[in-house]
């Protein structure tokens, strides 16, 4: 927690970031939350005038104001609009970091964040014994998508289709690793991130089997923690600056070239976020913390970037129709678009059909999905249409979350269209060439 002069500074560095805001309501337009609710509120703007009197505010309901901060998806669509390129997200994520450390955690978020998602041991063995218990209160929702839905009435699950836990996680079905940079000259270390690894491991195999066709030298450490961004939109710094040093300590132990990820909010967590976490720290941990950063890649950029992908002509009267989602972390947060289409065009089989709004938020937004299921769920209905409206039979997208999301949306509606990951469908390749 941090004391009461260091919570000063920071709200005197919120205050100088939000003195450039001009309040034009550019953000209005294209906040998802707004769109759905029209509340002021909602949107960047309201929250950034809420902000302005944080001092006074958080001493008179501190608990009124963390409610309207987390009222907020992080996709990054209004800086991205911003014509004052107002630090909105960073302003955000300081705001909930000054009103937990003055509140203090609940005893569930001391448990959940501190208690297990700190240490990769006790989240992996939490999670192995939480693979036995969904087995009784959840049931099948859609076989052919593979989502699941509570047995039993649940607050949390309520109507939900969700994709359960896979029965092996990939830490434990961790490939054979190339020890030299290969053919191709380049070794990677593989950050695979908590829900590839433990929700979608089939995704974390089509990295290692492309990466090994281009004879790239692999580098996945063990005991790999989370990037830190549940922790950190919580507030609880603590907690991320535990596994930002733990990450670290374990990626340091050998010499790679770049830093992959398939997960787009671990790319733009690592990418992003360390670096401003720790813009102020010794000039030992932040030169660490850039380095790690400056190698960091998301998996279809550096394929098409540093291996070189080319494009196949396919047949659009036998290939597959495929459309693609933008992740906001993706596309709007690292500027990643044109890379996951090359991969998905590189396969003669598929034909990519580009849907309405395809970088619009499709309502994930993490623990905003927990918090505020049946916003997330309206923002969601939006993209199902947009997708439908395609008439694909497969939907790819490059964020692990974005995929439980649509997968939730798709269930629901009893369509029965795959969700895969662009790397997924490049994978499909290798075996007929």
């Amino acid at each position: 927690m941090h004391d009461i002069k260091e919570l000063t500074l920071l709200m005197k560095e919120l205050e100088n970031q939000l003195s450039i805001c001009m309040r034009c309501g550019m953000c209005q337009a294209v906040c998802p939350i707004f769109a759905e609710t029209g509340r002021e509120a909602d949107v960047a703007r309201g929250k950034l005038a809420l902000l302005d009197g944080l001092a006074h505010e958080m001493f008179k309901d501190p608990k009124g104001v963390y409610k309207r901060l987390t009222r907020c998806l992080l996709c990054g669509s209004c800086a991205e609009t911003c014509p004052s390129q107002v630090s909105i997200l960073e302003i955000f994520i300081k705001a909930r970091m000054i009103i937990t450390s003055f509140m203090g955690l609940s005893s569930a978020q001391k448990l959940i964040l501190r208690g297990v998602l700190a240490s990769p041991v006790t989240f992996n063995r939490f999670l192995k014994w939480s693979i036995w218990v969904q087995k009784l209160f959840t049931k099948p929702a859609d076989k052919f998508l593979g989502t699941s839905c509570a047995r039993f009435a649940s607050p949390l699950l309520r109507n939900r289709h969700f994709m359960p836990l896979a029965d092996k996680p990939f830490h434990r079905l961790l490939p054979v690793q190339r020890a030299g940079s290969g053919h191709s000259g380049i070794k990677v270390g593989f950050f695979v991130g908590c829900l590839t690894d433990k929700i979608f491991p089939g995704v974390a195999q089509a990295v290692c089997d492309v990466l090994d066709h281009h004879g790239v030298g692999l580098f996945i450490p063990k005991g790999q923690g989370c990037c830190g961004i549940p922790a950190l939109t919580a507030g609880d710094t603590d907690t991320f600056e535990r596994l930002v040093n733990l990450n670290l300590e374990i990626f340091e132990k050998q010499k790679f070239d770049y830093l992959i990820t398939s997960c787009a909010t671990c790319a733009y967590t690592i990418k992003k976020i360390w670096p401003m976490m720790f813009r102020k720290e010794s000039s030992d941990l932040k030169n660490r913390v850039e380095k790690m950063a400056d190698k960091t890649m998301d998996i279809n950029q550096f394929l098409v970037s540093k291996i070189g992908i080319k494009n196949r002509e396919s047949d659009s009267n036998q290939s597959i129709i495929v459309t693609y989602h933008d992740p906001c972390h993706l596309s709007k947060s690292l500027g990643v678009s044109t890379e996951p289409r090359a991969l998905i065009k590189a396969n003669p089989r598929y034909c990519l059909q580009e849907m309405p709004e395809a970088d619009r938020c499709c309502g994930s937004g993490g623990s905003f999905n927990l918090q505020h299921y049946a916003i997330s769920s309206q923002i969601g209905k939006r993209k199902l249409a947009n997708i439908l409206s395609t008439e694909c039979s497969v939907v790819a997208t490059g964020c692990p979350s974005c995929m439980i999301q649509i997968s939730d949306m798709l269930s629901r509606s009893q369509s029965k269209i795959v969700v895969k990951h662009p790397v997924e469908i490049y994978a499909e390749t290798l075996n007929y060439t």
